[in-house]
């Protein structure tokens, strides 16, 4: 009745068939109670400030709705003692799935063995373990990276750094290796230089390129891996007396709902964070409904949009307010 994969197709059929003979309906509770199922998943994540989180939880709440269970959300602060205290608290039994996107100070994955132990279906989603047999929820990272390079390139930037917050994420080695070869490809040389590594803390990332863009005044384009460190690329621009897209250009992974409105609007990668999070929730859930084992094959990569707007745009200039004439006045 449950669509078990360990159950032959033909034997479904007859006990359906007489299910149905003698109007038998399963009881969801008594069921939920026999399998010892808490109708729970729990979900982990780094932080909840970027907008992409937010959108992927709303599509794995959809999925968690419609199959009759609760969300449970899990903060990991990019901290991997946290991270491992939460894998040890939910192999527990609190849940009975779980979708993770994994702290960027996690070296070792060796914590989340246990959930393998515990037969708890795991599913990866953006920020993914490689290191762990299980299915990942991803965009085209590498892809991405290229592009977003190659956009800089278009519109005049010869010298650009790389910003990122942790090189042991596999997103962001992705993301880096697609603007390393796209260097390559449009005859830049790669310059270790311009590569930065930036943390969680807004005023240290706004020094870092401060300091950066002192000591490089030649950059002119700033690509940022992640939505923070855009915006710590305008407060340090601002700081700096540096014009955007004049003197420097800026993009970045973002799905900042403001993004069109700031000033200059930001020019971003935008990966289509609400699928993922359904996509995640879906695979977790035939694992959790069906008994069927989570498998790299479930694996699902989905397409991120490249859009072009003032923080890259050659020709942008500031809209006047009203106390500034415009040109023609």
């Amino acid at each position: 009745m449950s669509d078990s994969y360990e159950v032959s197709q033909e034997t479904k059929d007859r006990v359906r068939a007489l299910a149905q003979q003698l109007n038998y309906e399963p009881n969801p509770y008594a069921s939920s109670l026999r399998r010892q199922r808490s109708k729970t998943i729990g979900v982990v994540i780094p932080e909840v400030a970027n907008n992409f989180f937010s959108l992927a939880i709303n599509g794995i709440e959809e999925i968690a709705r419609y199959n009759g269970y609760h969300v449970l959300i899990y903060l990991t602060h990019d901290d991997y003692s946290r991270e491992l205290s939460i894998a040890q608290h939910l192999a527990s039994g609190r849940a009975d799935g779980i979708l993770m996107s994994v702290a960027s100070e996690s070296l070792d994955f060796s914590h989340l063995d246990i959930l393998k132990t515990k037969n708890v279906p795991l599913v990866f989603f953006d920020r993914v373990c490689e290191e762990i047999a299980t299915a990942n929820v991803t965009t085209d990272d590498y892809d991405s990276g290229y592009k977003a390079t190659e956009h800089l390139i278009s519109v005049g930037c010869r010298s650009i750094a790389y910003l990122l917050v942790s090189s042991n994420l596999s997103i962001g080695q992705k993301r880096m290796q697609g603007y390393l070869d796209a260097l390559r490809d449009h005859g830049l040389a790669a310059d270790a230089d311009l590569v930065v590594n930036g943390g969680n803390e807004h005023e240290q990332n706004v020094a870092l390129i401060k300091a950066l863009l002192q000591r490089r005044p030649d950059i002119d384009g700033l690509f940022a891996s992640v939505e923070s460190l855009a915006m710590s690329s305008y407060q340090a621009c601002q700081d700096l007396q540096l014009s955007i897209p004049q003197d420097i250009k800026i993009i970045s992974f973002s799905n900042l709902e403001i993004a069109a409105l700031l000033g200059p609007s930001l020019t971003t990668i935008t990966q289509p964070a609400y699928d993922i999070g359904k996509e995640a929730a879906k695979i977790l859930f035939q694992a959790i409904t069906k008994n069927r084992p989570v498998l790299p094959s479930h694996s699902v990569e989905l397409k991120s949009e490249l859009i072009v707007r003032g923080s890259t745009t050659v020709a942008y200039k500031p809209t006047p307010t009203a106390n500034q004439p415009t040109e023609a006045s």
